[in-house]
């Protein structure tokens, strides 16, 4: 059987000039810690890249300089280029900027050569830098710009996030992003769902392999639980998947019990990890695998069909 096309989907990473584009996607797609991104340079022009994730789809992704000369560029001389069959356009916006109009105009520049070239993609605004906020002002500030670029981006729909780079609302925001992109993901939803309630489990989490970036969930009952748990396991076990490969060992799996709960993180299909929480901690480990190792050949078909 002849192998079939990759699904390429274009997504646009913009922003002014240290703005931490670059950062972020080295963390996301690279394997980059926090602290390690204080070594990138900046951008130059623009950077391509090809990252293939779930199943066919393939990230074609345009990290772009954001100095002024090559702003100015990107809506002149390169425009058609640069902005025509863009399925995504990631806006990224320094929250301590003290050039906001200017950041409003390119922005606002950027949507223009999407309507007219990509009238059909998707738009988002990643407000970042968040941890430079004092905590008790971040839900107001995030509001407000959220709120001012509403306003500028009418007619246009767009989704905001507010990020950071030293906790979990990165991922957060990209995981988001990511499944916005996949054509099947409603299927894996109700498969998922499905797949827990088989195996009587509270929560059913779908990782994507080498990202960590939240897929897909299915939760029983999820009151009085943390908002943001998936995105904080995705930073804390990519964390620990680079640790293992700076001693030589690769991470396939792990196990957490105690008298109230057990937690299972799997290798899955090809392309996926899988995270099963019981709340009944005296169920065999043997049967919660074995449910897992029989649902890996239906999930491995799940993800070729697009």
């Amino acid at each position: 059987m002849a192998a079939r096309e990759p699904n390429k989907k274009k997504v646009l990473l913009m922003g002014k000039s240290g703005s931490g584009k670059t950062s972020m996607r080295s963390i996301i797609f690279a394997n980059y810690i926090a602290r390690d991104t204080r070594r990138l340079g900046a951008t130059i022009d623009v950077e391509h890249s090809h990252v293939r994730f779930l199943g066919d789809l393939v990230l074609n992704l345009w990290d772009c300089g954001g100095q002024e000369a090559f702003m100015e560029n990107y809506f002149a001389s390169q425009r058609h280029n640069i902005f025509r069959n863009v399925a995504v356009l990631i806006y990224v916006f320094d929250v301590e900027s003290r050039e906001l109009e200017k950041d409003f105009h390119y922005y606002q520049s950027c949507l223009s050569s999407i309507a007219e070239n990509s009238k059909d993609a998707k738009i988002f605004c990643l407000i970042h830098k968040m941890d430079l906020i004092q905590e008790h002002q971040r839900d107001m500030i995030f509001a407000e710009r959220q709120a001012e670029l509403r306003r500028r981006s009418i007619p246009l729909d767009i989704t905001c996030f507010r990020t950071s780079i030293w906790d979990e609302t990165l991922y957060k925001a990209w995981s988001s992003i990511v499944v916005s992109l996949i054509p099947n993901v409603g299927a894996l939803q109700t498969h998922l769902h499905r797949f827990a309630s088989v195996m009587d489990a509270d929560e059913v989490v779908l990782f994507e392999r080498a990202t960590f970036l939240v897929i897909s969930h299915t939760s029983v009952d999820a009151k009085n639980r943390d908002i943001h748990r998936f995105e904080k396991i995705s930073n804390i076990i990519k964390q620990f998947k680079l640790s293992c490969s700076k001693t030589s060992s690769q991470f396939q799996s792990m196990e957490v019990k105690s008298d109230n709960f057990a937690a299972y993180i799997d290798m899955f299909t090809t392309n996926t990890y899988v995270m099963v929480i019981m709340s009944d901690a005296t169920i065999p480990s043997a049967a919660t695998l074995l449910n897992i190792y029989n649902a890996r050949k239906h999930f491995e078909t799940l993800e070729g069909v697009q």
